[in-house]
């Protein structure tokens, strides 16, 4: 069947219902699974890593650890939520083997972090364009310490509950509660004001780049099939 006709069918399918035919031996449909992901897992990767081919490499190694760990899926969270903490813990792998962006402890921080406008930066009431407030506000998340801006991304961008986030990340519900308000001081309230649901738009995640992670990913999981047989 043609991608274009099993993602058309499987629109009215849940996550759980398309694993449950990957399961059975339908390798295709986990196409779908990565079309409905793919954004989600980019932006969560290139949030930790800072680096578009890293996180490009991490949704596909989380995509194939995610197959091959499929009978690991208890279905006691969210299908979604399961697949974007391998995503988080493949990208801090990943970051701790490149000894970069050290870890940032919120029990040693009392205080707000004051994120200073560019000086080239046009007023945002007066003068800026959506898409410029949308590039802003990429540059402002993306210079946040990894802690804040993974939460920042995960809960805001990516709109998980606090229940999902502390889940996908590891972290206490408190903990979140704490590092997204820290961080919303850091990139200033006014922004996400302003911006509003135009936000997920500051972190797109182009087609021809999706089409290439989920081909790359099939050539692997053909390559470990063909090797188990």
């Amino acid at each position: 069947m043609e991608t274009t006709a099993i993602l058309e069918q499987s629109k009215q399918l849940t996550d759980e219902e398309v694993v449950d035919r990957v399961r059975a031996g339908d390798l295709a449909m986990y196409e779908v699974i990565m079309r409905r992901y793919n954004q989600r897992l980019y932006r969560i990767a290139r949030a930790i890593l800072h680096d578009d081919v890293e996180a490009e490499d991490v949704m596909q190694d989380a995509y194939v650890r995610a197959y091959t760990h499929l009978e690991q899926f208890a279905g006691r969270s969210a299908f979604s939520t399961w697949l974007s903490r391998i995503a988080v813990h493949e990208a801090l792998t990943r970051l701790r083997s490149r000894n970069r962006h050290p870890q940032v402890d919120v029990s040693e921080y009392d205080g707000e972090i004051s994120m200073k406008t560019p000086n080239n930066a046009l007023d945002p009431e007066k003068n800026a364009s959506s898409g410029q407030l949308r590039e802003f506000l990429e540059e402002a998340v993306l210079k946040l310490p990894e802690n804040y801006r993974t939460v920042v991304m995960v809960r805001d961008i990516e709109e998980l509950s606090t229940a999902e986030t502390a889940e996908a990340l590891d972290l206490t519900q408190e903990n979140v509660k704490i590092r997204l308000h820290r961080g919303h001081g850091m990139i200033r309230n006014w922004l996400f004001e302003r911006i509003g649901p135009d936000a997920k738009e500051a972190f797109p995640f182009m087609g021809i780049r999706c089409d290439r992670v989920v081909q790359n990913v099939f050539d692997r999981l053909t390559n470990l099939t063909d090797a188990t047989q």
